[in-house]
């Protein structure tokens, strides 16, 4: 039982460690990056959907009474495209981001300098291995997610989909930011696979605490850099002291 109740403690931990100087500063720039893309997006969509309504208005008054059902409707798909949309974009414009945070949180666990500081020079090639581990797991995760989505329409079937896809999306969510903190010490998307196979509970209930943050609004906007924080204080405080342990063992 202790174990499945690691997530949610290490989540909560993962909270904290965003306060603490040196790592607050990759929060606040994604942070700021995805907030910006998204009030811009909801600005443009209002702002075109007040030039239809006026149009409208304009040319057939008798449409005047539709206002006071588009907004609500706008409302509505706004705040459903922030919390559908929001994981998917955001964890593209921060991966290079969260690579520096997990090494930050790593360097104030351990009490040591980071690695790897940021700087401007070292961005590009940054972005560049980002994108690239993002692709890899993105391709992962349709490979497997889109037969999956076939359950719901299987008759009899379809009544375990939903608990099916939980647990497949707790997987895929320990992977996606287990992988940053594993990345950093030179670990290939295969190796992190493997590790978490082997650490299955400890795994879904991570995946599983981070799932039921990013449904909260508002809270979903800090899931994120709470997620890589968790799973870097996992990795040094779990998951690479069990390994050195099985080396020294092994030895």
């Amino acid at each position: 039982m202790g174990k499945f109740t690691d997530g949610p403690k290490q989540l909560l931990a993962g909270l904290r460690l965003l306060l603490k100087p040196g790592i607050r500063i990759y929060v606040l720039i994604p942070f700021t990056m995805n907030s910006l893309l998204f009030a811009a997006v909801i600005f443009f969509g209002a702002s075109s959907l007040n030039d239809l309504i006026d149009w409208l208005t304009s040319n057939f008054p008798w449409t005047s009474w539709l206002s006071w059902l588009l907004w609500p409707v706008f409302a509505f798909i706004s705040m459903t495209i922030v919390f559908f949309c929001f994981s998917i974009i955001a964890n593209l414009i921060a991966a290079p981001f969260n690579g520096f945070l997990a090494e930050a949180v790593a360097a104030h666990l351990n009490k040591t300098p980071p690695d790897r500081p940021f700087t401007l020079k070292t961005l590009p090639a940054e972005l560049s291995s980002a994108f690239r581990i993002e692709i890899i797991k993105l391709s992962y995760f349709l490979v497997r997610a889109l037969p999956l989505l076939l359950l719901f329409f299987i008759p009899f079937v379809q009544a375990f989909a939903p608990f099916l896809w939980f647990i497949f999306g707790a997987w895929m969510l320990a992977l996606e930011y287990m992988e940053y903190p594993m990345g950093n010490e030179g670990i290939l998307f295969p190796q992190v696979r493997q590790t978490l196979a082997g650490r299955r509970s400890l795994t879904l209930s991570f995946g599983s605490s981070v799932m039921l943050l990013t449904m909260i609004p508002v809270v979903n906007f800090i899931a994120m850099p709470a997620a890589v924080a968790a799973a870097t204080k996992i990795w040094i405080e779990q998951l690479n002291a069990d390994s050195k342990e099985a080396l020294d063992v092994a030895k």
